[in-house]
């Protein structure tokens, strides 16, 4: 089966747009962005939908061309990884990345609002890297 290169290309899209606006939201510094409950809240959102596009991606891709089936949303990645599709290191900040998304989903009233800062300083460049990755694919 095909890659279907629109639906790739749609949600890099959203995961560019996204990462565009958190990175806007943390360019106030750490102080501005803990003081602001609406600009977490954003930013939380904004985190979940470039995760959610990253594992649109990631599920599309491992349903073409992947061995297993993803027993869960961080497995996917792991998955990429395993079909060389994805760099054994990056599959694994991405799982991690994945986890991070279900407890936005589910636990958010436990998230420290400082690592949700931490992450967009740190991690976006890891969406990035997945889309130069996947785009070869």
């Amino acid at each position: 089966m095909n890659i279907d290169r629109g639906l790739v290309k749609r949600r890099s899209i959203e995961i560019k747009k996204a990462i565009e606006e958190l990175k806007v939201i943390a360019s106030g510094g750490e102080e501005s962005f803990l003081s602001n409950a609406i600009i977490i809240d954003a930013a939380k959102y904004k985190l979940l939908v470039a995760i959610e596009a990253a594992l649109s991606i990631c599920n599309h891709i491992a349903a073409r061309l992947g061995k297993r089936i993803p027993e869960s949303y961080s497995d996917c990645f792991i998955i990429l990884g395993e079909e060389g599709i994805l760099s054994k290191d990056l599959s694994e900040r991405l799982a991690r990345m994945a986890k991070f998304r279900n407890m936005l989903v589910h636990i958010y009233w436990e998230i420290d609002d400082a690592k949700v800062l931490e992450i967009i300083q740190d991690d976006l460049k890891d969406l990035e890297e997945f889309m130069g990755e996947v785009g070869k694919t």
